[in-house]
């Protein structure tokens, strides 16, 4: 009797190690499982205007090491505060900049885009992901708001006229051809499709010849052997304010450029 109390009391102590042995690589897992990223369902902005977007991570045990976020389906004329493009039509933010995360909107952008966003682990993986609606408007109080008239020989400048569809669709598709050419190295053909675009009269295309001329945005770019030019950064930067793109004030700010 002794022995066969002997050999359950084992049996079940092998049975505990086993059941043990077992949970625990569970709990990875479960830590995963509570990663998120909240957002809401639509944010909400306007033409010609810088917008938070605010995105959040949430975990019991803080996001994965040198995770970042990837974020698709932006409108092409918009930008972002923060990030760089890894692909056509895809950014990677750093966590870092969440707290202080914009979506930069030209004149002219109109209507509602699928945002995607995805929590990324340095190893590629996909770690959280998460939808939003970025809803672009005119209100209508905007929309009948009359312009001063230009005074000559002051710093008023001509009221904006949007571009027409068309024209719109043909620069945007020049800009993203050129944004494809930069991340892959080629900077002399990017701007010369930059300023194309900008030409016709697309804002974010100037705000992209000017950073490939401007110091503090080719050393982001991580361009060698291109020297930078401040007076041709702040020709473009000029050039984008008066299209109507919010950032180029601040950026002819860093310069010292502002009039």
């Amino acid at each position: 009797m002794q022995r066969f109390k002997q050999l359950g009391l084992t049996a079940c102590v092998a049975l505990c190690v086993i059941v043990i042995g077992y949970g625990t690589p569970a709990r990875p897992a479960e830590a995963q499982q509570r990663l998120a990223i909240v957002v809401p369902a639509v944010v909400k902005a306007q033409p010609a205007s810088k917008t938070r977007l605010p995105i959040e991570i949430t975990s019991s045990d803080g996001p994965a090491r040198n995770s970042f976020l990837r974020i698709r389906g932006l409108p092409i004329a918009a930008a972002l505060s923060d990030g760089h493009v890894i692909a056509p039509g895809s950014l990677a933010v750093s966590l870092n900049a969440l707290a202080r995360l914009n979506v930069i909107l030209p004149v002219g952008v109109q209507g509602s885009s699928d945002i995607s966003i995805n929590l990324v682990s340095v190893e590629g993986t996909v770690l959280a992901e998460a939808r939003t609606v970025l809803s672009v408007e005119v209100t209508p109080a905007a929309a009948v708001r009359p312009e001063p008239p230009a005074a000559v020989g002051t710093g008023d400048r001509v009221p904006i006229t949007p571009l027409p569809p068309e024209e719109r669709e043909r620069a945007a598709g020049m800009h993203a051809k050129g944004q494809e050419l930069l991340d892959r190295g080629q900077v002399y053909a990017a701007r010369k499709l930059f300023e194309r675009a900008a030409e016709i009269g697309l804002a974010q295309a100037a705000v992209s010849l000017a950073a490939t001329y401007d110091p503090e945005e080719l050393n982001k770019l991580q361009v060698m052997g291109l020297p930078p030019d401040p007076a041709a950064a702040r020709k473009w930067y000029e050039k984008a304010r008066e299209l109507g793109a919010v950032e180029a004030s601040d950026r002819l700010r860093r310069l010292g450029a502002v009039r």
